[in-house]
C-alpha cells in the first residue's frame, strides 16, 4: 500500500512538474533590444541629433592641433612675447576644448540612457502581453539560463512582431 501511494505521488509530482514546464518560456532580450534598436532607428537619431557638437568639436581639435605643431615647428625661432602668447592661446584653448567634450560625453550618454530605458520598456510591455496572451508564468532571459530544454518555449519571434 505505501509503495502504491508513494508511487501515485511520484506520478503526480511529474505531472505537475511537466504542466509548470508549460507555463515558463524564454526570451532573448540582448537580440530584440539590437533588432529593436534597429527596427526604429534610435542611433541614427542620436547621431543626427548630436551631429552639429559634434562637427565643432572637430573643428575646434583640428584649430588645436595646428596651433600647437605650430608652436612646436616655429617655437624656438619666434619672439618670446609671440611665443608666450601663442602658449596662452593653446592652454585656454585646450580648456575650452576639454570642456566641451566632456559635455558633449555627458549629453550624449545621458540621452542615450534615456534612449535605451524606452527601449527596455516597449520590450518588457511586449514581453508581458505575449506572456498574457499565451498563458505563460514565467519568462526568462535566454542568456541567464545556464540550459534549458528543447521543451521550453522561446518566444523571441513572438515579441518581436508585438514589439511597436
Amino acid at each position: 500500500m505505501k509503495k502504491w501511494l508513494l508511487a501515485a505521488g511520484l506520478g503526480l509530482a511529474m505531472a505537475t512538474s511537466a504542466q509548470a514546464a508549460d507555463k515558463i518560456a524564454i526570451v532573448n532580450m540582448g537580440n530584440l533590444f539590437q533588432q529593436v534598436a534597429q527596427k526604429t532607428g534610435v542611433s541614427a537619431t542620436l547621431e543626427n541629433e548630436f551631429k552639429g557638437r559634434a562637427s565643432e568639436l572637430q573643428g575646434m581639435e583640428k584649430d588645436l592641433q595646428s596651433k600647437m605643431q605650430r608652436l612646436q615647428r616655429d617655437g624656438s625661432t619666434m619672439k618670446a612675447s609671440e611665443r608666450s602668447k601663442l602658449e596662452k592661446d593653446v592652454m585656454a584653448q585646450r580648456q575650452t576644448f576639454s570642456q566641451k567634450a566632456q559635455a558633449f560625453e555627458q549629453d550624449r550618454q545621458r540621452r542615450s540612457n534615456e534612449e535605451r530605458g524606452k527601449l527596455v520598456t516597449r520590450i518588457q510591455s511586449a514581453v508581458k502581453a505575449v506572456a498574457a496572451d499565451q498563458n505563460i508564468d514565467l519568462v526568462v532571459d535566454g542568456n541567464a539560463v545556464a540550459f534549458n530544454s528543447s521543451d521550453v518555449k522561446d518566444i523571441t519571434a513572438d515579441v518581436l512582431k508585438q514589439v511597436k
